[in-house]
């Protein structure tokens, strides 16, 4: 059997730095944004160069609580892609804003630039772009975009922890950035988290008050807000997995290059690097027509694939009211040829091989 990601594998390697962190936080006493929590942020924000981080409770609360201290609200529109995890558009929705939903990059899976041009009206406040998958979405065009436009500029990073654009990475580009710690995630916790980034003293210090229930003094109330704070056993998990992260996405990318080699000949689309940033491959997703009989033949042989994802957020019952007849093309297309394989950095090369045997025995 070979999973989608190995986190058994991975905690076989942290497991003595861990168990005494957590002992250690236990014995103290210390859980709501104690020690661990306040140095994992000033690590992460070290590591992402930025000059504020401040952990919440999952990485839909950041991409929530993002949007709320950059101002957007009820009657304003944020262009973003449909071809994403629904966190993304939820985000959106939560604040009473209405996600625009515009085409992607055939090649990437990434929003398309010119395509969030075409979608700005006067009531657009927003551009969310997506990391998707690992792979930094068109940044220098983008950010031209929003300047331009005036655009705020908020990343979805929940996929992309390690990613980076020009020696920059992703989280430091726009006005503020949401990251997930999902377990599966390149930076996973053992529950769910998320991480808040930002360059702008003002936009931190909102984003304290609103994780915290809208309280910068203790029993004192200045707006309302979330209970949207990242645990501190969460954060000792954490900080031991984000000493060995370059390490873990440089086995991702040993492990997808390795695939594409294996596939180079065969009638699929394997993954694309655009050359433009550094892809951490969250996921290794491939397209073919013949989807559906080769993620039989590999779950025959108890190996793990999926599909994300499989209904694009415009097509969602969800998002019928807004979305009514809107056609993307090329979301829906890659839509229905897209899947992926299992990827992480403890995959050996066996594994490999005999996931891609596998493929290859279906043509």
């Amino acid at each position: 059997m070979i999973p989608m990601v190995n986190l058994k594998a991975q905690y076989t390697e942290i497991k003595d730095e861990v168990e005494q962190g957590l002992a250690q936080t236990i014995e103290n006493c210390s859980f709501i944004l104690g020690p661990n929590v306040q140095a994992f942020e000033q690590e992460c924000a070290a590591y992402l160069g930025v000059k504020h981080a401040l952990g919440v409770a999952s990485g839909t609360d950041a991409l929530h609580l993002a949007l709320l201290a950059e101002g957007i609200g009820k009657g304003d529109e944020v262009i973003t892609t449909a071809f994403t995890f629904i966190a993304t558009a939820e985000a959106i929705k939560y604040v009473g804003a209405t996600p625009v939903f515009v085409d992607i990059d055939p090649r990437t899976f990434n929003i398309a630039p010119e395509a969030i041009l075409k979608a700005i009206t006067s009531r657009t406040k927003a551009v969310m772009p997506v990391h998707l998958f690992g792979q930094p979405a068109d940044m220098a065009q983008i950010v031209e975009i929003c300047q331009e436009h005036d655009l705020k500029l908020i990343e979805d990073c929940c996929q992309s922890f390690g990613a980076s654009v020009n020696g920059k990475q992703t989280g430091a580009i726009g006005d503020s950035a949401g990251f997930s710690f999902f377990p599966s995630k390149n930076l996973g916790a053992f529950g769910d988290g998320g991480l808040v980034v930002t360059h702008s003293d003002s936009t931190a210090a909102k984003l304290k008050q609103l994780r915290n229930h809208g309280s910068n003094v203790r029993y004192y109330h200045d707006i309302i807000g979330y209970n949207s704070r990242l645990d501190e056993m969460q954060a000792v998990i954490l900080r031991a997995k984000l000493k060995r992260l370059e390490q873990y996405n440089e086995g991702r990318r040993r492990a997808a290059h390795l695939y594409s080699k294996l596939m180079a000949d065969l009638p699929l689309t394997t993954p694309f690097e655009d050359g433009l940033g550094v892809h951490v491959y969250h996921q290794y997703t491939l397209l073919s027509e013949r989807r559906d009989e080769i993620m039989q033949a590999l779950q025959a042989k108890q190996i793990g694939c999926a599909v994300y994802y499989p209904v694009p957020l415009h097509q969602q019952i969800a998002f019928k009211e807004e979305c009514e007849g809107m056609s993307l093309p090329v979301t829906e297309s890659v839509a229905a040829n897209c899947f992926s394989l299992p990827i992480c950095p403890f995959l050996k090369d066996e594994e490999i091989h005999e996931i891609v045997d596998v493929i290859k025995s279906v043509f």
